[in-house]
């Protein structure tokens, strides 16, 4: 066990650990005496805090400096290069990663994320990634993100950008690239549908990364005297493993493909109802029951971007590089707060930590950064608005 009896931890550390991250990142310049780039980030943080715009975190703050004046900044402070942008904001996400997380493999979750947008694209329609209809738009900003999927170890390891008809092993292999540039080790990898293909298996298989992920059903439906191809066959047969060879023009790869079943209630009759569950596998064994619970471990991938919402900056910008900014901003608000747990909050030694969640939420932890960052712009007069007859 840890030698010290209690710890505490002050919304001052928690806020000076989290501008320290941003900092060392080097994401914004200086922009004038009045916007420093230490200014800039704690305005930011505020927005992501309080889950407001930037403009709105900035008029309450008779000391800060005005939104355009922060936008502004943003706008010509932030690398103009994509790539130099998206390994600042890697680094910013796992520059204090600690080091025995490097010991071990892990299982990593790697998630295909469409966040909906009603505008015009700034420059190039490449900006933007056209799919089917959702929340009223067929326009997405889409990015990709990698994620450790093991309770108490949930870190986003890797974050990109994807643009317009970007294939899926381009954007799997600058996610790949990411992680083994900080050492860590994967076991294997848990994979959205959306990276259901041939290209991409090929690309694991060579990599010789285990995966796994669900079917997605593609060939013709059994019809009359025409008798099913492509994955349909497999989802006619009972529970067990099946082998399956794909194949694209080309290309042709094989692999494993388990059949599962899942028990739930109907949500309008609340009658029970098994379902059908189809994994395509390669690398990983283990019984139709197992393998469908292993794979509810990627979920926890879903869990990161619960969290993140709760501190997603609110915007309606059109640049995508100020969009990439604010989605990184609430991934790294959410590693820190998995960071002070491992780290100050945990007892044990080693791979036996036991986390207490109870002792810093999420969302208290973001209270805190807002109540430093309030204490740092505003005189302590209270909240008024002005305006001219």
């Amino acid at each position: 066990m840890r030698s010290r009896k209690s710890c505490t931890i002050t919304s001052g550390e928690v806020h000076a650990w989290t501008l320290n991250w941003l900092l060392h990142a080097k994401l914004v310049k200086d922009h004038g005496w009045r916007c420093t780039a230490a200014v800039v980030l704690n305005i930011v943080l505020r927005a992501a805090a309080r889950s407001i715009s930037v403009s709105a975190a900035c008029r309450d703050l008779s000391q800060g400096p005005s939104d355009q004046a922060v936008m502004t900044a943003l706008g010509e402070g932030i690398p103009k290069t994509l790539s130099v942008l998206e390994r600042r904001l890697n680094e910013a996400l796992t520059g204090e990663l600690p080091r025995r997380l490097r010991r071990r493999a892990w299982q990593v979750a790697i998630d295909w994320h469409l966040s909906p947008y009603y505008g015009l694209p700034m420059q190039s329609r490449n900006e933007l990634y056209y799919g089917k209809p959702r929340q009223g738009t067929k326009n997405f900003h889409a990015y990709a993100t990698a994620c450790i999927v093991e309770y108490g170890q949930r870190y986003t390891l890797a974050l990109t950008w994807i643009r317009r008809h970007e294939a899926k092993v381009t954007v799997l292999r600058r996610l790949l690239a990411r992680i083994r540039e900080i050492g860590l080790k994967i076991r294997r990898l848990l994979l959205d549908r959306e990276f259901f293909n041939v290209p991409v298996v090929e690309f694991l298989q060579q990599e010789k990364l285990r995966f796994l992920m669900p079917v997605v059903m593609r060939g013709r439906k059994p019809k009359r005297r025409r008798p099913p191809t492509g994955l349909r066959w497999i989802k006619r047969q009972p529970a067990g493993w099946y082998s399956h060879t794909m194949k694209s023009g080309h290309k042709e790869v094989t692999l494993s493909v388990c059949v599962g079943y899942r028990r739930h209630r109907d949500r309008k009759d609340r009658k029970q109802v098994k379902q059908k569950l189809l994994f395509a596998a390669w690398g990983v064994k283990g019984s139709p029951t197992y393998i469908r619970t292993l794979y509810r471990t990627r979920f926890g991938i879903e869990t990161s971007y619960r969290q993140m919402r709760q501190a997603r900056i609110y915007t309606c910008t059109r640049n995508p590089r100020l969009r990439l900014v604010f989605m990184a901003m609430a991934l790294i608000l959410r590693n820190m707060w998995i960071w002070i747990h491992q780290t100050h909050a945990a007892e044990g030694v080693g791979d036996s930590l036991t986390l207490h969640l109870e002792r810093l939420r999420f969302k208290r932890m973001l209270d805190w950064i807002v109540h430093e960052v309030l204490a740092l712009f505003h005189d302590g007069s209270p909240p008024c608005a002005t305006w001219d007859p």
